[in-house]
This record gives C-alpha cells, structure tokens and sequence, in this order.
C-alpha cells in the first residue's frame, strides 16, 4: 500500500511493545507468581515447626490416622527459607516493575514533542531512548537467564526501532516544509516550529487521556502558546485574520504524527480504499495524499 501511494510507513508501536512484553514481562511474570508459591510453602513449613512448640506438654501436636509427619528442618532454618523467599520474590517484583517503566517509557519516548517540556524532539535522540530502555529489559533477561528466543525476541522489537526515527525525521521534514509555504518571517517561523505547533502537539496528546492526566500538558500547552501572540510576542504583529489562520495551520501540521492505535481503524480503511482505485486503474481523484501508511491492526474479538 505504502508503494502504490508514494506514503512513509509509519511502524506500530503496540509491535514493538507485545515483542517486549512476550520476551520479557511475560516469564517474569511466570517467575514471579512461582515466587510467591515458594513464600507460601516457606511459611507453611515454618508453621509446622511451630506446632509441636505450641504444645504446652512440649510433645508433638496430635494428628490423625494416616502416613507420618514428615521430618521438618529446624526453627532457624525454616525462618532462614521464609526470608530468602521474601527476599527472592521481591527482587523479581523490583525487576518486572523496572521492566513496566521501561516499556511505558518507551511509548512515551515516541512522540515529535518533550511530553513534559514542550520542546521538540528529533528521530535520532528519540531513537536513542527507545533503544536505551530495550537495553534494559535485555540486561533483565539475561540477569534472569530467559531463553534464546525471549533475547531473539527482543532483537526482533529493537529491529523496528530503526523505521521509528524514519518517522520522526519523515514528519519533521513535511512540517518544515509546509511551514515554508506559510512564508513567515525567521522568527516568527521559528516560534511556529518550536513553541506553537508544540502546544497543539501536547493538546493533541492531552486529549487521549483522562481529565486529571490532561490537564498538566493542557497547562504547558497554554504557557506555550500565550506568550506568542501577548504584546511583544514573535506573532504579535501578525494581522488580525492570520493569527486564527496560523493557530489552524499549526493544528494540522500537529496532527500529521499520530501513533498506530485503534483509532487508526478509519484510517487503514481509508487507505485501502484509495488502494482500490488504484488497483482498479480509474481516474478518480484521490484528494489530499495522506502523510503515514500504518500497518493494518485487526480489531481485538
């Protein structure tokens, strides 16, 4: 699809994140609730040493009919087992709970625009962040001794990391270059780029989360973009129409990167449609081309 249109192909993200959690989130999460059975057995067989202490004639507590007891190890050694398997599954929850960080801050990595200062960023620093926290969860995998194929399957998501920074300079490169027919003054062009299409970047974001996570990128937003058009601001001389015209501009040019999510559905519709017309051979106009072919997601069952 993306050869017949002459679009960039935008990766899925969510790839690259189930790759991860399946090399790793997933048999941590084995060894971890093995772990907890292991607390549990530790504080039964320190519960069978207590019984024949709790007997106030000091002899063994009483059992019924059947095979006989078996041998317990001691009381310091049944305490010594309970705190190791403490020990043990709480290393394992501080790795699987590194390892959920790295991979929400590998979502959080992948945007045009700093999340929590508003700045832009480019595919290669972007690209580093992501491949930075990969890095992590495969140290993990290998401190934990996880097979060949979680590794593989770690390579596998870093592969993608590549086609990600594509993206991001892909995106980069049509918004300067739109934002070259806007024939803006150097700065007021540069406010354009750094700060005001920014601000509808982190609205844009801001509005796939709940009120209360919003709102902070709302506010950084509003201190983004207030200052441009107060008196003496880099737009402040505009005339009267352009500013709403620039406003709406910066808003498209926000919305050309959007991540692969299921909201992409019409999109991928769309695109497969255009398809057909193409494959069809007819005429019709295709209108506007769009910027990203993302990978089809079949809808969840």
């Amino acid at each position: 699809m993306a050869q017949h249109l002459g679009a960039h192909h935008s990766p899925d993200r969510f790839h690259v994140q189930h790759e991860l959690s399946q090399a790793v989130t997933a048999p941590l999460t084995g060894t971890q609730r093995a772990a907890a059975k292991a607390v549990a057995q530790a504080e039964e067989t320190l519960k069978r040493v207590h019984e024949p202490l709790a007997n106030p004639n000091g002899e063994p507590a009483k059992r019924g009919p059947g095979r006989p007891p078996k041998a317990t190890p001691g009381l310091e050694q049944a305490a010594q087992d309970v705190a190791l398997a403490h020990h043990e599954h709480q290393r394992l929850a501080g790795q699987r709970e590194q390892v959920t960080q790295s991979m929400r801050a590998i979502g959080h990595a992948y945007h045009c625009v700093d999340l929590e200062r508003g700045v832009r960023r480019n595919g290669k620093l972007i690209a580093g962040d992501i491949e930075q926290h990969i890095a992590t969860m495969r140290t993990i995998a290998q401190q934990e001794g996880l097979s060949e194929t979680c590794l593989e399957r770690i390579a596998q998501a870093e592969r993608g990391v590549p086609k990600m920074q594509a993206t991001i300079a892909f995106v980069s490169g049509y918004v300067r270059q739109q934002g070259r027919q806007l024939a803006l003054a150097q700065t007021a062009s540069y406010a354009m780029h750094a700060h005001l299409i920014p601000s509808y970047d982190l609205e844009r974001v801001a509005s796939t989360r709940t009120v209360p996570q919003g709102e902070p990128r709302r506010a950084l937003a509003e201190r983004l973009r207030t200052p441009l058009f107060a008196p003496g601001g880099a737009l402040s001389h505009l005339p009267l129409a352009e500013p709403s015209q620039l406003k709406a501009e910066a808003t498209k040019l926000a919305d050309v990167f959007q991540r692969s999510s299921s909201h992409v559905e019409g999109r991928n519709g769309d695109l497969s449609m255009r398809n057909h017309h193409l494959r069809a051979g007819t005429t019709q106009p295709l209108g506007p081309a769009p910027m990203l072919a993302r990978p089809h997601v079949k809808p969840a069952r």
